[in-house]
């Protein structure tokens, strides 16, 4: 109600009641005259009302201009309605799933450098070409420069919530901030998607939105989980996934990692299982393991031919089961690198569960699977040289030089 609605039926029910009581009756506000006298004149029940309807309508904008949300943090976050300056940190994969929630990226004014190389190497950035004017010098040398943030003017800043040290930086700066979990759901990574997307909900006050998005890559997870649930230990292949590789230094993703969660959902049997995180290796324990499969994430500059054609510097592939049967895949890139939970997170899981037990899913068509998904949540249209260069990424995407 607007303060002169409120401030006018307001008046009308007090001088209804100074007819009932007299005029010399008493009021509240009466007593708090400094003479001590017992009055209530009209321009005290008038100034009375108004403070009581200001207070009303300050209250009623606040409300109207803001919105308050508890982040992965378990923080309370107070954030203006209308946002159209968005800059999205450490949390690497977010773009991706922010422009499949909002559908643009006309609000993002910055992204970490990584974030922007595998953009600059995937599909996202021709179905949202304005993230190519996203300013990522905010970040230097891995660490957000706060100054430069600052001179951005961000309206909220989206970043990983374990990076404790940068939340104290905005904290300190003014900066409303938001934490996106890696670790909500114990590196689930469908349920760590939905955990992004119902924040996201959260934050621009579209639940529906959230949880039609969240369903449908639930149901993705069902129907894999329903086949591959069944399949005994020893019928699984044994995989290794390389995290990264670089530079003659090998890490596999092991248990407490988005690793853990890919080749379980997906048929398979984890060689690193023992080993915690992202976990540095030698080729002596990849002799082994002697994985069926390998599978190298797009936060490597290599490709499935460099172990194949054994042409890595300082490294013997060739005796590897995996290489020899020729069973080394690079993870495709669409919207973002396919390893970490992003937006294509449904369609991640498909390929995987395709690549890593062929037979039980022979009926499913990955490049119908790509399109429908592209579609439906995109609304575009993939082409078949689309679809090719989703599966075969650049090594630029990896944001490091090879």
């Amino acid at each position: 109600m607007s303060l002169k609605k409120i401030l006018t039926s307001t008046l009308s029910a007090m001088l209804m009641l100074s007819c009932f009581t007299g005029c010399g009756s008493t009021a509240g506000n009466g007593s708090e005259n400094s003479d001590g006298k017992q009055e209530a004149t009209t321009a005290s029940v008038t100034d009375a009302a108004y403070n009581e309807a200001a207070k009303d309508e300050k209250a009623d904008t606040e409300s109207d201009e803001t919105r308050t949300i508890i982040d992965h943090t378990g923080v309370e976050v107070t954030l203006p309605k209308e946002m159209h300056r968005i800059v999205i940190s450490s949390i690497l994969p977010l773009p991706s799933v922010y422009c499949l929630f909002r559908g643009s990226a006309e609000d993002i004014i910055g992204i970490h450098p990584s974030s922007m190389a595998a953009a600059k190497n995937s599909y996202l950035i021709n179905v949202f070409p304005e993230l190519a004017n996203a300013d990522t010098s905010f970040v230097e040398n891995g660490e957000v420069n706060v100054e430069q943030l600052l001179s951005m003017k961000p309206d909220v800043v989206f970043y990983s919530a374990a990076n404790t040290e940068e939340r104290a930086m905005y904290d300190n700066a003014g900066i409303p901030a938001v934490g996106f979990s890696t670790t909500i759901a114990d590196y689930d990574c469908v349920e760590t998607y939905a955990a992004w997307i119902k924040l996201f909900g959260e934050i621009y006050g579209e639940s529906d939105t959230a949880n039609e998005i969240i369903a449908d890559g639930r149901k993705t997870a069902e129907e894999i989980k329903a086949v591959t649930d069944k399949i005994p230990t020893d019928e699984r292949p044994d995989v290794l996934i390389l995290f990264s590789y670089d530079d003659g230094v090998i890490k596999a993703g092991g248990s407490d990692f988005f690793a853990k969660y890919w080749i379980e959902t997906a048929g398979g049997n984890n060689v690193a299982a023992a080993l915690k995180g992202s976990a540095e290796v030698n080729m002596e324990q990849i002799y082994e393991w002697d994985p069926d499969i390998i599978l190298i994430t797009n936060f490597s500059s290599h490709l499935p031919e460099d172990l194949i054609n054994n042409t890595v510097e300082g490294n013997d592939w060739s005796n590897v089961k995996a290489v020899r049967d020729g069973k080394v895949y690079k993870f495709p890139l669409g919207m973002y690198r396919w390893f970490p939970p992003a937006s294509d997170t449904p369609l991640v899981l498909k390929w995987l569960a395709k690549t890593i037990q062929p037979e039980l899913f022979a009926d499913m068509d990955m490049d119908e699977e790509m399109r429908n998904f592209y579609s439906e949540h995109y609304g575009v249209e993939l082409t078949d040289e689309d679809i090719q260069k989703i599966y075969h990424p650049a090594r630029a995407a990896s944001g490091k030089k090879s």
